[in-house]
């Protein structure tokens, strides 16, 4: 395919997805398996168009006065694929092109387009400008705008199997570097506006084992429940498994890890990721089976708490579940937060820590319900993040996004990570 034909695509795609509400790899999976003549390079082309829309549709559709699929294209060629308006022109017209620009289109294109509020320069929904405001202030903008932009791979270094330097000698080709904060992560930088990333978990040095994907942000997470050999230690919504992995390798192998969520599906990886990690120390409890939690009631060391959320930190990487989010879902998303705290606090042996993770920067998932599960468990109190930071990562820590003191927020425009936020508390 070339250029006009791509464009064409993305239109199409586009449309299925805000017109029919669709999430926007199974409208790319649907619009391939229609065109099976479309190469591996033309559906990477095609879906990075598609996502730079999504990523950015309030502030496009605000250069356009429209948010027509046709429109959010035409503007996302212009401002992030660096394309002038006379090359868009030609590529209209061209064999397979969605057809002629306007006199109206070219005018748009051609015109700046007034000061936006913070919503739409952040390209986040309007009805959260007050939890971008609460969380960020006046940087509320410049954080959505992060939010928006294209993101990394990030690998995590599988020290059960390999170091840092093996690994990116194994990757070298990839040009894999250190990345921010996390001491294992080597991030694969972002491709060029129609290339695409290379398939790392193809990479034999991945099937031996020696790496996961996994963002430095998720890494920090991890780092910071202090897992080490010998605790017990209890992940109660481990999903695939990403920060029990990263666990496993800090316990090196020795203590026990109880690794459970009550989604099946979502713990299904979990076992071959587990094997080709080298990760010997973890019991699954399998999604059907909660009452395996009893026993270890009063006994953990550590229980972690990756939370169900919003994924508000991980638009980068799924920006059409943004404009998906809605007040209801985020109110059932507050609810399961609070049912999964309730149901590990028991687990928690005194003197042990209870960390609460979300991949999500809005402050009624974080602050607010750190707030709400100390008043309803005093027994509990935080623990500054600066000081785990220390005494887990050994480096200075970083200032939290939201300005807390006690717990940390990392953002894609303060930290170059997703967003996470990140609580530990400790049972007295």
């Amino acid at each position: 395919m070339r250029t006009p034909g791509r464009i064409s695509a993305a239109i199409e795609v586009l449309g299925d997805v805000l017109g029919n509400n669709r999430p926007v790899s199974i409208a790319l999976q649907g619009w391939a398996r229609g065109n099976r003549y479309a190469g591996s390079g033309d559906r990477a082309a095609i879906g990075n168009l598609v996502f730079d829309c999504l990523r950015c549709k309030s502030s496009l559709a605000h250069r356009m006065a429209s948010e027509e699929p046709r429109a959010l294209v035409l503007a996302a060629l212009l401002i992030h694929w660096d394309m002038p308006i006379d090359e868009i022109a030609g590529h209209l017209t061209a064999q397979y092109g969605p057809g002629a620009l306007t006199a109206g289109e070219r005018t748009v294109l051609a015109t700046e387009a007034d000061a936006p509020p913070a919503w739409v320069a952040g390209d986040y929904p309007d009805w959260l400008q007050p939890s971008f405001e609460r969380a960020f202030g006046a940087a509320a903008a410049g954080e959505g705008r992060a939010l928006a932009e294209r993101a990394p791979v990030d690998l995590r270094v599988n020290t059960l199997k390999a170091d840092m330097a093996r690994v990116a000698r194994a990757l070298a080709k990839n040009n894999a570097e250190p990345g921010p904060l996390s001491p294992m992560c080597l991030r694969l930088p972002v491709p060029a506006r129609d290339g695409r990333h290379p398939n790392v978990e193809a990479d034999p040095a991945h099937l031996r084992g020696l790496f996961e994907v996994q963002d430095a942000g998720s890494q920090v997470a991890a780092l910071m429940s202090g897992a080490h050999a010998g605790l017990q230690v209890a992940d109660v919504c481990a999903g695939a498994g990403g920060k029990t992995l990263a666990m496993a390798a800090m316990m090196h192998n020795k203590g026990q890890l109880h690794a459970y969520d009550a989604d099946k599906h979502r713990l299904k990886p979990i076992f071959e990721r587990l094997k080709r990690a080298g990760a010997r120390n973890v019991q699954v409890i399998p999604a059907d089976e909660p009452v395996r939690l009893e026993p270890l009631k009063n006994r953990m060391d550590v229980v972690l708490v990756d939370a169900p959320c919003s994924g508000s930190g991980a638009w980068r990487r799924r920006p059409d579940t943004k404009w998906r989010l809605t007040q209801q879902l985020l109110e059932q998303r507050m609810a399961d937060q609070r049912a999964v705290l309730e149901g590990a606090v028991d687990l928690v042996k005194p003197g042990g820590r209870l960390v609460y993770i979300t991949c999500s920067v809005l402050p009624q998932e974080n602050v607010d319900q750190v707030s709400w599960f100390i008043e309803a468990h005093p027994q509990f109190s935080l623990t500054p993040y600066a000081d785990v930071w220390r005494e887990a990562i050994g480096s200075q820590p970083p200032a939290s996004a939201d300005g807390s003191t006690e717990t940390l927020l990392l953002t894609p425009a303060s930290h170059s990570t997703d967003g996470f936020f990140i609580a530990v508390m400790k049972l007295a």
